[in-house]
């Protein structure tokens, strides 16, 4: 498909006397540069070279499929979107706070943060202590920019367990700092959870607030790590952490060089 488009490139006359193709070609060089962009290089070739409706699928299963709002703070764990209308059957029948958690999870995760907090609050009237659910819904509340009303759930979460879901909620607390302006605490954060894990999400912005202050060796050497750990870790771990790694690669590349 984009390869014959290439070929018609300059043949404007083409284009129009045929609109529908022309808007059909921009389409799919659309999804073709956003393929490209996610590093989802198969579906870039398909795209390319006209495979079918590679372009609508793409759109469809990859495209809508990963929400903008939380592309790169997803929650742990994985979220199977079928479920929404069995939590939904056992909601009516059994009104269980899990039940309302685990729905808001599945909308977080699909990006639909007012439905999710929704489902936070429903859990939270029923199990108010929940830490769980009190983390979730503190992050729900960040990722819709309410950070002062975020910052209080998270803290008590972290007061509570600071190894809380392996490290995710105190990241979820060091962006709101960040949010709220408060970036000594949040590299304080930074540090601690960089010291015992090796999350992209957590180096990267920590490189970010030492760019930010000039201190550009210890900004390089966090960005290096990303994408050094990039290069050999899994498949599926790579596709979860590729927001953080291109995010690494663009801001290395700002970085003045460092004398040895």
């Amino acid at each position: 498909m984009v390869a014959s488009i290439l070929t018609n490139l300059t043949d404007w006359e083409f284009y129009l006397h045929n609109p529908v193709l022309a808007l059909w070609a921009l389409f799919n060089l659309w999804m073709l540069v956003d393929a490209v962009r996610r590093e989802e290089w198969l579906w870039a070739i398909f795209i390319f070279a006209g495979f079918g409706l590679s372009g609508a699928l793409y759109y469809f299963l990859v495209y809508r499929a990963a929400p903008s709002a939380t592309r790169g703070f997803e929650l742990p764990g994985s979220h199977n979107r079928k479920r929404i209308r069995e939590l939904q059957a056992k909601i009516h029948h059994l009104d269980k706070a899990h039940h309302h958690f685990q729905l808001g999870d599945i909308y977080f995760q699909q990006g639909k943060l007012d439905k999710a907090e929704a489902c936070y609050r429903a859990s939270l009237e029923r199990e108010p202590a929940d830490i769980d659910a009190r983390a979730h819904f503190g992050q729900c509340l960040l990722r819709q920019k309410r950070a002062a009303e975020a910052r209080s759930w998270l803290e008590g979460v972290c007061a509570e367990n600071p190894k809380h879901e392996y490290g995710y909620s105190l990241m979820a607390l060091a962006e709101t700092l960040m949010a709220l302006g408060e970036s000594d605490k949040a590299r304080e954060i930074w540090l601690q959870v960089t010291a015992n894990h090796a999350y992209p999400r957590a180096k990267v912005q920590l490189a970010e607030l030492y760019a930010a202050r000039q201190e550009w060796g210890p900004a390089a050497a966090e960005l290096r790590d990303v994408i050094a750990d990039d290069a050999h870790a899994p498949n599926f771990q790579r596709k979860r952490d590729r927001f953080w790694v291109r995010r690494a690669r663009a801001l290395l590349r700002r970085v003045p060089a460092q004398k040895p």
